[in-house]
Protein backbone atom coordinates (compact mmCIF):
# COMPACT_ATOMS: atom_id res chain seq x y z
CA UNK A 1 0.00 0.00 0.00
CA UNK A 2 1.45 3.36 -0.97
CA UNK A 3 1.88 6.12 1.56
CA UNK A 4 -1.20 8.31 1.73
CA UNK A 5 -0.68 12.08 1.45
CA UNK A 6 -2.03 14.80 3.70
CA UNK A 7 -4.93 16.30 1.76
CA UNK A 8 -7.94 18.46 2.51
CA UNK A 9 -11.49 17.18 2.71
CA UNK A 10 -12.40 19.07 -0.46
CA UNK A 11 -9.57 17.32 -2.35
CA UNK A 12 -10.85 13.93 -1.16
CA UNK A 13 -14.40 14.78 -2.26
CA UNK A 14 -13.13 15.94 -5.66
CA UNK A 15 -11.12 12.74 -6.19
CA UNK A 16 -14.03 10.52 -5.14
CA UNK A 17 -16.36 12.40 -7.50
CA UNK A 18 -13.94 11.58 -10.34
CA UNK A 19 -14.34 7.92 -9.34
CA UNK A 20 -18.12 8.02 -9.71
CA UNK A 21 -19.26 9.09 -6.24
CA UNK A 22 -21.77 11.92 -5.88
CA UNK A 23 -22.63 14.10 -2.92
CA UNK A 24 -25.79 12.82 -1.28
CA UNK A 25 -25.99 15.36 1.54
CA UNK A 26 -23.99 17.49 3.93
CA UNK A 27 -24.56 18.27 7.57
CA UNK A 28 -22.16 20.70 9.14
CA UNK A 29 -18.63 19.75 8.19
CA UNK A 30 -19.41 16.16 7.13
CA UNK A 31 -20.13 15.34 3.50
CA UNK A 32 -21.88 12.07 2.64
CA UNK A 33 -20.98 10.60 -0.76
CA UNK A 34 -22.71 7.66 -2.48
CA UNK A 35 -21.90 5.36 -5.39
CA UNK A 36 -24.58 2.76 -5.87
CA UNK A 37 -25.00 0.97 -2.53
CA UNK A 38 -21.62 2.01 -1.13
CA UNK A 39 -21.00 5.32 0.51
CA UNK A 40 -18.69 7.19 2.83
CA UNK A 41 -18.54 10.23 5.08
CA UNK A 42 -15.78 12.76 4.45
CA UNK A 43 -15.03 15.45 7.03
CA UNK A 44 -14.63 18.83 5.35
CA UNK A 45 -11.47 19.80 7.21
CA UNK A 46 -8.45 21.76 6.03
CA UNK A 47 -6.21 18.70 6.40
CA UNK A 48 -7.21 15.09 7.02
CA UNK A 49 -4.97 12.87 9.08
CA UNK A 50 -3.63 9.82 7.27
CA UNK A 51 -5.60 7.43 9.48
CA UNK A 52 -8.83 9.32 8.82
CA UNK A 53 -8.19 9.21 5.08
CA UNK A 54 -7.49 5.47 5.27
CA UNK A 55 -10.79 4.99 7.11
CA UNK A 56 -12.70 6.98 4.50
CA UNK A 57 -11.19 4.92 1.68
CA UNK A 58 -11.99 1.66 3.50
CA UNK A 59 -15.55 2.82 4.10
CA UNK A 60 -15.89 3.71 0.40
CA UNK A 61 -14.35 0.42 -0.75
CA UNK A 62 -11.66 2.22 -2.72
CA UNK A 63 -8.06 1.06 -3.16
CA UNK A 64 -5.31 3.53 -2.21
CA UNK A 65 -3.67 3.27 -5.65
CA UNK A 66 -6.99 3.98 -7.35
CA UNK A 67 -7.54 7.00 -5.08
CA UNK A 68 -4.06 8.41 -5.74
CA UNK A 69 -4.63 8.13 -9.51
CA UNK A 70 -7.91 10.05 -9.21
CA UNK A 71 -6.29 12.62 -6.94
CA UNK A 72 -3.59 13.43 -9.51
CA UNK A 73 -6.00 13.92 -12.44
Amino acid sequence: MPKLPHVSGKDVVRALERMGFSIARQRGSHIVLRRGQSGCVVPDHRELKVGTLAGVLKQAGVDADEFLDALQK
